[in-house]
């Protein structure tokens, strides 16, 4: 009884001194309600909550689950008291019980606290219930979320899409990502799962891992591959963990050079922002600030006092090349394994529009979205086979009877130490962009955003807009606004206001001194929207023209904070831009989209 008593899911009743109105108790039937006999007197001993559920296993009455009634309702429908043949009197745990038909067809409404009771109507009628909300669509079963996910939808159509990160997939990729393969566990890799049912599981992740080496040119004697990490700073982590003991060194690119956070950063207070810096020690190298370019130099010189384990190239907001020979070069003389964080540029190296890291790294991850442009997650590569006799620049010329030992720490890295199962729905998308990746439709393409991204740059120079280092060689350019005043937060603010999408990022001025002064510009999302380099000059000029319209708001305002920001925002100059923005996006198809 000390159980029953517990129950959340109760009837509530005990003596019927605490009764003065007999409850009504809500059953499936339209027409039936169960009711305590008012007139039974109970013995002193309260009787503790029933659960539900032992209500349910005594009563089988069939009838349809149409409506259900409050409990707290003194009228539940129109009855004949004196009407012998509408009442049954049942007895449970001792209590008499009138179960009473309704003559009345009114439905009530239920209230959202209110606890139902719902009695079993029949194997079939319960099947159905079950099965019911399960085939429903979104608009159907969430409304709320629906109107959210299409007013999401319009947003993406009605704006110029500039996040150097983002990137609109195609209809295969959604397909993947929304199909009945979310449905398995799989736990483990291939061949060695913890649940069983994984049979064609197994055959996609396999075609996925296949493909991987394919897009990238990669032999499977050479290199192997784990395509399950969630992220890149989930994949990235998984290297780092998989290869080191707890504060063990790393060292990559500073985040206001252009760094990512996953490779570590403390803040100018020394506090530890990313995990790997709070379970590694981490030290950054930097750009020069007069030319935005890395300090090969000062780099090496760090590097051989540091020690790094890991050296780690690779970042979020650079814009040129990385000199892997030179890096290298660097991680043989200092000891360290050679890793690129490739998540901004993958779908360049792909497409071989960008230098080949791995000739000269150890191991390289990538976000699988951005200019990839496949679904959201992570990816490892990691050597395998035979290590080189002697190091030396070129990676792939073996003389030694040493393995590379880096795939199954990174595996077992990945799972079980830090992740659970694989997202199955992303694995198999993964699998169609990387078959896309490979083809000759997919070089032009990416040939096409490198294109856009110079086109863009020359376009914003010739109006006289400072960028660091002065252009681009990949997919994404870094604007400098402290000669126009203004700082990325607010511009970034403006911009949205017009719909176009953009992000603010720290950059070193020419002092050495961090700034908020920057933004990033890429090119992939609107690529992938139809837009070649006469667009693109089109946007810078949208671009300019929001810097001026902020410029001048400051300069009215002064330093514009959230309130001025707001106060802008139906100003004719915003109004008449944003319109300008509006009609020439939704000329171009949003891609997988049905507008």
């Amino acid at each position: 009884m000390d159980r029953l008593a517990q129950s959340d899911l109760s009837l509530g009743f005990g003596s019927s001194h605490a009764l003065p109105h007999p409850p009504r108790i809500p059953i499936a039937d339209d027409s039936i309600t169960l009711q305590i006999d008012s007139s039974f007197r109970p013995s002193s001993n309260p009787m503790p909550p029933v659960p539900l559920q032992l209500l349910e296993q005594r009563f089988d009455v069939t009838g349809s689950c149409s409506r259900v009634v409050e409990e707290d309702d003194d009228v539940v429908g129109d009855y004949d008291e004196d009407d012998d043949d509408d009442q049954r009197q049942f007895f449970f745990l001792g209590h008499p019980l009138k179960l009473k038909r309704c003559r009345g067809g009114n439905s009530y409404p239920m209230s959202s606290s209110s606890k139902r009771f719902v009695v079993d109507s029949g194997i079939e009628g319960r099947r159905a219930a079950v099965r019911a909300w399960g085939n429903q669509s979104i608009e159907e079963a969430d409304p709320e979320i629906h109107e959210f996910m299409e007013k999401e939808k319009q947003r993406q159509f009605r704006g110029i899409e500039l996040i150097a990160s983002e990137n609109f997939v195609c209809r295969a990729v959604m397909e993947a990502l929304g199909s009945h393969l979310t449905n398995k566990y799989s736990e483990g890799m291939p061949g060695a799962r913890y649940y069983m049912g994984n049979q064609y599981i197994d055959q996609i992740e396999i075609l996925c891992q296949e493909r991987a080496l394919a897009a990238f040119g990669l032999h499977h004697e050479k290199w192997g591959v784990n395509v399950q990490p969630y992220s890149c700073t989930s994949a990235n982590f998984a290297v780092f963990a998989g290869l080191l003991m707890p504060g063990e060194r790393i060292m990559g690119l500073d985040s206001p050079s252009g760094g990512h956070m996953s490779h570590g950063y403390y803040t100018p207070g020394g506090k530890k922002v990313s995990g790997a810096s709070i379970f590694f020690e981490s030290f950054p190298y930097k750009v020069d600030p007069r030319t935005g370019y890395i300090d090969y130099d000062k780099l090496e010189e760090k590097a051989l006092d540091y020690r790094p384990k890991i050296l780690i190239c690779g970042g979020s907001s650079y814009p040129r090349d990385w000199e892997f020979p030179r890096f290298r070069h660097i991680a043989e003389k200092c000891g360290a394994v050679l890793m690129f964080d490739m998540a901004q540029i993958s779908g360049l190296v792909a497409a071989k529009e960008s230098p080949n890291p791995f000739d000269y790294c150890d191991i390289v991850t990538s976000t699988t979205h951005k200019s990839l442009r496949g679904p959201r997650g992570g990816i490892i590569f990691y050597r395998r086979g035979l290590k080189p006799k002697k190091q030396s620049m070129n990676l792939n010329h073996c003389e030694s009877n040493i393995q590379y030992d880096f795939e199954e720490k990174i595996n077992f890295s990945v799972f079980p130490s830090l992740q659970g199962g694989p997202h199955n729905n992303h694995i198999a998308a993964l699998a169609i962009a990387l078959k896309q990746a490979a083809s000759p439709e997919y070089k032009l393409y990416m040939r096409q955003v490198k294109k856009n991204a110079k086109a863009l740059a020359s376009a914003l120079i010739s109006r006289k807009c400072k960028l660091i280092t002065g252009g681009t060689d990949n997919h994404l350019l870094l604007w400098d606004l402290t000669p126009l005043g203004l700082t990325g937060k607010v511009y970034e603010k403006v911009c949205e206001m017009c719909h176009i999408t953009v992000n603010k990022v720290a950059i070193f001025s020419e002092n050495g001194v961090i700034s908020p002064g920057g933004v990033r510009i890429g090119s992939p999302a609107m690529t992938s929207r139809g837009c070649l380099e006469p667009e693109f000059e089109t946007m810078a000029e949208f671009l300019y023209r929001a810097a001026q319209i902020a410029s001048a708001a400051q300069r009215e305002h002064g330093k514009l904070q959230k309130e001025p920001l707001k106060s802008i925002y139906h100003c004719k100059e915003i109004a008449d831009l944003r319109n300008q923005v509006e009609a020439f996006a939704t000329q171009f198809a949003m891609p997988a989209f049905d507008m």
